[in-house]
């Protein structure tokens, strides 16, 4: 009789806010750069390669993901199509809807999105603009995150950095560092995805580095495949495609999702990056 009552007192317990929020939680995480539906990539165009994304997002089912260079017909696409998600993010030419989205998508089940917003890595961050010796406009997009399973709460921040400038990479990345913390004055655990355009060994990465954990390199469980493939032309080191962490107590698996979709090589120019961490 006493196991009985101990055993629905631990359950009541558990059922309560502040004990849940006491307990371990697992997210799965990705970053996935699309590939913009404008290009003119022949049989690896949008048309034919948009199945295939969706088997993938069926198979992998993350919590949260950002995507890169998405479009607004693209971002429509996965809206209609991934009932379980839903997404907040702006074109970056016009902080509306022209130019590439870079979108956070999140499972409605699992998690709820409390607020979000999106700056621009410039001088002028809160406007459309261009940075430094930037090529293009860039944009970093954040959301804060509720799992709905603990009641725990992280940032979520999605970015593609740019193709050409040095300095707009650096300062771009100081820049998201930097704005999150100004809007995370409690320190809450922090995400950061994207296509950063540079290779793990570049200078631009040794502030990030020094803030935040990359998931490939401090996983449990990883590898070392290129995240870039350029539809099978790549080379083995073209890793530019990045998950790092702050804040979460460890991170079991860091994985570059390679695997066929809908009979696909290759889904998009890019691998799908994926990893679990534990808050």
């Amino acid at each position: 009789m006493m196991k009985k009552y101990l055993f629905m007192l631990v359950a009541v317990l558990a059922a309560l806010p502040q004990f849940a929020s006491a307990q371990t939680s697992e997210l799965k995480v990705m970053s996935y750069n699309i590939r913009l539906g404008t290009a003119k990539d022949g049989t690896n165009s949008w048309m034919y390669r948009c199945p295939a994304t969706l088997e993938m997002l069926e198979d992998q089912q993350p919590d949260v993901f950002g995507v890169q260079e998405a479009l607004g017909d693209q971002i429509k696409f996965l809206e209609e199509f991934t009932k379980d998600y839903d997404c907040v993010g702006v074109g970056r030419d016009d902080g509306k809807k022209k130019g590439e989205f870079m979108s956070i998508f999140w499972n409605k089940n699992t998690m709820k999105m409390l607020k979000w917003g999106t700056f621009w890595l410039s001088e002028t961050p809160d406007k459309p603009s261009m940075g430094w010796d930037a090529a293009c406009f860039r944009t970093a997009t954040w959301a804060l995150m509720k799992d709905k399973r603990t009641g725990k709460k992280f940032y979520f921040v999605n970015t593609h950095l740019d193709h050409v400038g040095v300095q707009a990479r650096k300062n771009g990345l100081k820049l998201i560092v930097d704005r999150i913390a100004e809007i995370n004055p409690e320190g809450l655990p922090m995400i950061l995805t994207g296509d950063f355009n540079i290779k793990p060994s570049a200078p631009e990465l040794k502030e990030l580095d020094a803030r935040m954990k990359s998931a490939r390199k401090f996983a449990l469980k990883t590898d070392n495949h290129n995240t870039y493939n350029a539809w099978g032309k790549a080379k083995k080191d073209d890793v530019i495609d990045y998950i790092y962490f702050s804040g979460f107590s460890s991170c079991p698996e860091y994985q570059t999702v390679t695997k066929k979709y809908s009979d696909r090589a290759f889904i998009s120019d890019h691998y799908p990056i994926v990893s679990r961490l534990i808050f």
